[in-house]
């Protein structure tokens, strides 16, 4: 029953216990600072407790299936001033089965909602519920409410605009490993125009698309669904905001799951983690050229990794000189390519398109990396939350100089990814709003119940070192490794072994008693031009290639964040 339609006494009492008690009980407001961010927090969560979140079917525009059910909660654009602007986020929901997957005649209790976050910053979790449809899932959904969100500034959910969406797909597009002075001056050109355009199309607003309030939407968004503690999940950027919760609101957090780690080292955010990201995705594209080779009789790209960088940058020179259906170029290639780097179930489609291009046929590889119009406004709407976030979040080096000498010395080892995650970054550098000094995240002995740490050995979109740090600062985390694996977002995907350790935490809140680890999923299967099935991979079959959207148990986040 919703705090909403109880009165008197015991209405108080719900109410109170929806927004809970700080930590230790030791301070007024739950970040322990008294701030008026914190307060402004816990005003937002007695309202949304009191008012609750009305689910019906899902308006037209949100295109989502008719099993979903969604609503809006109402949180402050600034949490100092709760009682100035608000926004919705959009919120979508399946109800827990009750079912017993195994057994359909035995019904399952229910444990109350699993809040998720794919990451991004920029993606939406609107999708995740339907992931209780799958059978890695079946059990988890039969027992909660699977619980997705779009975070502040994406989609419906107060879109952020950086530019004209008929202007942000530019194709086709160079993407030079080492850049000329010339080059530079334009993108670092480009990057300041951006920035400028995030302030005049998103306003004053802007500086409070940050990860500290994304925490405080996150504890607005579990009291309006009327749980006193929260359950949650986040992946990738979502254990970022999720570590942040930890430390803000320990006391409201039931159980957290925090699935490939962002490095929460205030010394890390932002600039740094996207150094370590494209070292990593060195090794990851080093990984995937090997599996590829592996498979030579299917793909003729060379039977050696370094035979198969010459095949790829073959493609890239021609490419360069004339862009396959008009639209993919060098940059369009690299996109499609980096995408096989967070997950190994896009390597056979990826070998196949440039197999099959440098033998004379474009068309698989104008398909997965040529640009979609349609896709646009939501390419440009996840792009510009990513940018607004990070840039935010912490200080950048303001002196183009700094970045030209760290990334100039990376890409002499890392050239793949070191680059195009400049450009993407750069706009940082110009920002026109104060940042943030990033929160420390952690948390004593006793703060915080026990929470699950998911990470694989070899993920290159959030190095492990990053899982690692995650795991010193809060206290009583387990981590379970998935060894030798590089794939992005592992709970609830190919693993046994992984959703094993899943499955125990979430439904029956049972942690191994020390770090574990798990052998790697088995490794894709090669794809013959045909279309039927091409040799096994070194450790058997595995998942067929999915769209960005819906590969993996983490709805695929946005762009290349952590």
């Amino acid at each position: 029953m919703r705090a909403a339609v109880l009165h008197g006494t015991a209405g108080s009492l719900l109410l109170t216990a929806l927004v809970a008690a700080p930590a230790g009980g030791t301070t007024a407001w739950p970040d322990g600072t008294g701030s008026a961010e914190a307060r402004g927090a816990v005003v937002a969560a007695q309202r949304a407790a009191a008012a609750g979140i009305r689910f019906g079917a899902c308006p037209e525009v949100e295109e989502l299936p008719g099993n979903l059910q969604c609503g809006t909660v109402t949180v402050p654009l600034d949490y100092a001033h709760p009682d100035g602007r608000r926004i919705k986020l959009t919120v979508s929901r399946v109800k827990a089965t009750g079912k017993d997957a195994r057994n359909p005649k035995r019904k399952v209790p229910r444990q109350g909602a699993l809040v998720y976050n794919p990451g991004g910053p920029g993606a939406s979790g609107m999708y995740f519920p339907l992931i209780g449809f799958l059978p890695e899932w079946k059990p988890i959904g039969a027992a909660y409410d699977l619980v997705g969100y779009a975070p502040r500034g994406v989609d419906r959910s107060a879109p952020l605009s950086c530019q004209d969406p008929k202007r942000f797909q530019k194709a086709p597009s160079q993407s030079p490993t080492f850049p000329s002075a010339s080059y530079k001056k334009e993108r670092i050109a480009e990057a300041k125009a951006y920035a400028r355009g995030c302030a005049q199309r998103s306003g004053a607003g802007l500086r409070h698309y940050t990860s500290l309030n994304n925490a405080r939407d996150l504890d607005v968004l579990r009291a309006g669904l009327g749980e006193r503690k929260l359950t949650f999940m986040g992946a990738s950027y979502g254990t970022y905001f999720g570590a942040l919760y930890a430390t803000l609101f320990p006391s409201h957090v039931r159980r957290m799951v925090f699935d490939s780690a962002v490095n929460p080292d205030p010394e890390q955010i932002w600039y740094r983690n996207n150094l370590d990201q494209s070292a990593a995705f060195e090794g990851r594209w080093a990984d995937f050229r090997g599996w590829i080779a592996r498979h030579d009789d299917v793909y003729g790209l060379g039977g050696t990794p370094d035979e198969v960088l010459h095949s790829y940058e073959r493609a890239r020179a021609r490419l360069a000189a004339k862009p396959a259906g008009g639209t993919v170029g060098p940059a369009q290639l690299q996109g499609a390519f980096l995408q096989a780097g967070y997950y190994d179930d896009y390597w056979p489609q990826r070998a196949l398109a440039l197999s099959a291009y440098l033998k004379g046929d474009p068309k698989p590889l104008v398909q997965i990396a040529g640009p979609h119009p349609e896709a646009a406004a939501e390419q440009e709407n996840g792009s510009a939350v990513y940018t607004a976030v990070e840039c935010n979040d912490a200080s950048w080096p303001t002196d183009w100089r700094t970045w030209d000498r760290d990334n100039t010395r990376l890409a002499r080892v890392a050239p793949f990814e070191t680059w195009d995650n400049v450009w993407m970054n750069l706009p940082c550098a110009y920002w026109p709003v104060p940042r943030q000094k990033p929160l420390d995240v952690r948390t004593l002995p006793g703060e915080l119940p026990p929470t699950l740490i998911l990470a694989a050995e070899r993920d290159a979109a959030t190095p492990y070192d990053g899982a690692k740090e995650l795991h010193r600062r809060l206290w009583g985390s387990v981590l379970v490794t998935e060894n030798g694996a590089g794939t992005h977002g592992i709970g609830g995907g190919p693993n046994r072994c992984v959703n094993g350790y899943l499955d125990a935490y979430l439904l029956e809140g049972r942690l191994p008693g020390r770090d574990a680890g798990c052998a790697p999923h088995k490794e894709p299967t090669a794809q013959a031009p045909d279309g039927e099935r091409g040799t096994e991979g070194a450790k058997g079959p595995a998942a067929t290639p999915k769209d960005a959207e819906q590969a993996g148990p983490a709805a695929r986040s946005a762009g290349q964040a952590p």
